[in-house]
């Protein structure tokens, strides 16, 4: 992957209002892959009964999505994501979620992202589908 490309996806992540409120980190991205990371807070995450809002955990995912689909330099959207949501984490918890490319064609690309805990117990899994427009990342 180019490196102009990385530095630029990595600096919009350290600037976008949305992973600065969640507490969300690019921890590694390459060609197709991404691996970011939040802390369940539950004073910004729980829903009605206590729980992390299922909204919270797929920011997460939606994060690690958004990096992994750009990392060729153009502009790629979400026509599908199907999530399911397997355990709700543990109050405090440390989330990880991984992107990794698993199909791609000149307009789409497959992704197969999945959410888990520090312990490794999985939280999430998603299957996603990006339109690719082919247009570059206007932040580059």
């Amino acid at each position: 992957m180019d490196s102009r490309v990385k530095n630029a996806i990595v600096q919009a992540v350290q600037r976008e209002p949305f992973a600065q409120m969640f507490g969300i980190r690019l921890l590694q991205l390459e060609d197709g892959h991404s691996v970011v990371q939040m802390t369940y807070d539950p004073h910004k995450a729980d829903n009605i009964y206590q729980r992390a809002h299922g909204g919270a955990v797929y920011g997460l995912i939606d994060e690690a999505f958004e990096t992994a689909s750009q990392t060729d330099g153009t502009i790629a959207v979400a026509m599908n994501v199907n999530v399911s949501y397997v355990a709700s984490p543990e109050k405090n918890a440390r989330l990880t979620a991984e992107a990794r490319r698993i199909s791609q064609t000149r307009k789409t690309a497959g992704y197969d992202i999945r959410v888990n805990d520090e312990d490794g117990k999985l939280i999430a899994c998603c299957h996603a589908l990006a339109y690719r427009t082919g247009k570059p990342i206007p932040f580059l």
